[in-house]
């Protein structure tokens, strides 16, 4: 379906401004927004397998129409592709086929993509631009806004990496319609987690819509924008992650590291690793005198509705431990010499960050929750 108008979501980065472009039929209208903003250049294509199969015919000959030079790359599905040796591919063709800095790389696929097309193209030739064209709910709400890009390694989630702000982001709706439902309510997490940092009223008008949202009524477009204008608010704000940015890590610390036990496979998608992590940031944060226990009661039902992980328990099948845990959360990107940061929260929409949590009271915890 085509929509001449989309929704608009702007960037404003100074000279690093862009905009998010929300929208039905935006993949068939690509060619010609590209060749307008971009008319001398090569166009470089990371896709994954999954996405190779499905959207790209799409995005190809909407290039072909415009008469775009372009070639493609394609990686494996998954998150193990944000990795080194998958990095040293991407990088080994993209100069093998010669591409100039003045080409451009289009991200074309979920949130793995995303931060892996966008890490190789702040180091090829020193900085390549690029553009986010994110085909999961995961990538749309979140990822491809904000110029976080990175791979994984044995230590940790997206410890390798750069700021480096994409040119333009197009999120296709209609991209959506081949995305298996795991997938989809994988990326609802991250979405609800724009109403649990700061806007309740968002996150009780998601208890009343997600029945829609899931139906690809119009409340899913309506809910992407308003979270790519969440984001939006904290990347202006705080670009680099120096202060408030921190907050939208909410139930990342807990999701960070049980994606690194689990080795970042299909085990446990992202969307699912945060919502583990958002309820035991809410039940951390009762533990520690912060919060209500309804607060974190009715952020657990809602998640749970959905079908989303939201306990340790729920991962019965793996081998948790807590020195496993805490070997893992130590190594997340907000510790600052060695004092443990975390998002907690005061209340549904009032989340703050903690820079200096007591590890004796978060190991406390952790036994609790395991033995539980």
């Amino acid at each position: 379906m085509s929509q001449k108008n989309p929704t608009k979501v702007r960037i404003e980065l100074k000279e690093r401004s862009y905009d998010i472009l929300i929208g039905n039929g935006l993949l068939e209208q690509s060619g010609q927004i590209l060749k307008n903003m971009f008319p001398r250049a090569r166009f470089a294509i990371i896709t994954d397998t999954n996405v190779a199969k499905f959207q790209l015919p799409r995005l190809v000959k909407s290039l072909d129409e415009a008469g775009l030079n372009h070639s493609t790359i394609t990686v494996k599905a998954g998150e193990a592709s944000k990795s080194f040796a998958t990095l040293e591919q991407v990088l080994d063709e993209l100069l093998l086929a010669q591409f100039e800095r003045s080409d451009i790389i289009l991200a074309f696929g979920g949130g793995v993509v995303g931060d892996l097309a966008g890490f190789a193209a702040s180091i090829t030739k020193r900085g390549m631009e690029f553009v986010q064209f994110p085909t999961s709910l995961l990538a749309q709400v979140d990822s491809s806004v904000g110029g976080k890009t990175g791979i994984n390694t044995k230590r940790g989630k997206n410890l390798v990496g750069a700021f480096h702000q994409p040119k333009l982001v197009i999120a296709d709706l209609d991209a959506l319609n081949t995305l298996p439902k795991r997938q989809f309510t994988s990326g609802y997490a991250e979405m609800a987690k724009y109403g649990l940092i700061d806007d309740e009223d968002f996150f009780f008008w998601l208890e009343k819509n997600h029945i829609d949202i899931f139906n690809h009524s119009p409340a899913l477009s309506k809910a992407i924008a308003s979270s790519c204008k969440a984001k939006a608010r904290f990347v202006i704000a705080d670009e680099k992650e120096a202060g408030m940015r921190a907050l939208l890590n909410l139930g990342h610390t807990f999701g960070h590291a049980l994606e690194a036990i689990t080795g970042y496979s299909d085990r446990l998608l992202h969307g699912e690793a945060v919502a583990i992590g958002m309820v035991l940031a809410f039940e951390f944060s009762v533990e520690l005198g912060l919060c209500n226990s309804q607060d974190a009661l009715r952020v657990k039902r809602h998640l749970q509705l959905l079908s989303l992980p939201t306990m340790l328990s729920d991962m019965n099948d793996v081998d948790l431990t807590i020195d496993g845990l805490m070997q893992a959360i130590n190594q997340d990107k907000k510790v600052k010499r060695g004092k443990l940061t975390f998002i907690l929260t005061k209340a549904i929409g009032k989340s703050f960050i903690e820079h200096n949590v007591n590890p004796d009271r978060l190991i406390e915890f952790l036994r609790k929750k395991l033995n539980s």
